[in-house]
């Protein structure tokens, strides 16, 4: 396993080793020691699985109180990720970070908490796998409009399917700032 920083502090590409032969393959997708010796020490406490068919985008996405770290990866298909980082007072507020995730390349993405998320489907269908460190809590769930013109998010889709809660989104300058997760050095 190979796990590699990003440009944004604390968001991570994980690349999981391969053991394959004729038979197919083989990967470790979570190993507590292990991921913890590479750096990434996280109590997951929830697992969730979405399957969405091309052009539909989910996000973006963040719980403020009890804040989601999310190790995300595509089990069929290949999806645009995205991570967001909206902690106030951060050196990288407001950058964001995209990477695609596919079954064929195999590779995770940490987005911890404090950063917004969300993925749009590139395939016909995804199936999408991702560990939670706490338990969703819809009640704290926000959601940022997925074009806000203050991110500039390259997303390569221009009119994506959305759902209610993700077409009322709001822009990340609208949002008070008691919804927002604190940049903590």
């Amino acid at each position: 396993m190979k796990i590699e920083k990003t440009t944004l502090p604390g968001v991570l590409l994980v690349k999981p080793k391969l053991f394959g032969d004729t038979r197919g393959f083989f990967i470790e997708t979570w190993n507590r020691d292990r991921y913890a010796e590479q750096g990434l020490d996280v109590d997951f406490v929830q697992d969730n699985l979405s399957f969405s068919r091309k052009g539909i985008l989910r996000g973006l996405h963040f719980q403020n109180p009890h804040g989601q770290g999310k190790l995300v990866q595509v089990l069929e298909g290949e999806v645009f990720d995205v991570a967001v980082d909206i902690r106030k007072g951060s050196p990288t507020f407001g950058q964001w970070l995209g990477v695609n995730l596919s079954s064929e390349n195999r590779h995770q993405f940490y987005v911890p908490a404090g950063f917004a998320h969300g993925f749009c489907v590139l395939s016909e269908t995804a199936l999408f796998s991702y560990k939670c460190s706490d338990l969703y809590h819809p009640e704290h769930e926000c959601s940022i409009l997925w074009n806000d013109p203050d991110l500039k998010i390259d997303w390569p889709v221009s009119a994506p399917q959305l759902s209610e809660k993700d077409r009322s989104g709001r822009l990340l300058r609208e949002l008070p700032e008691t919804s927002l997760p604190e940049y903590i050095a």
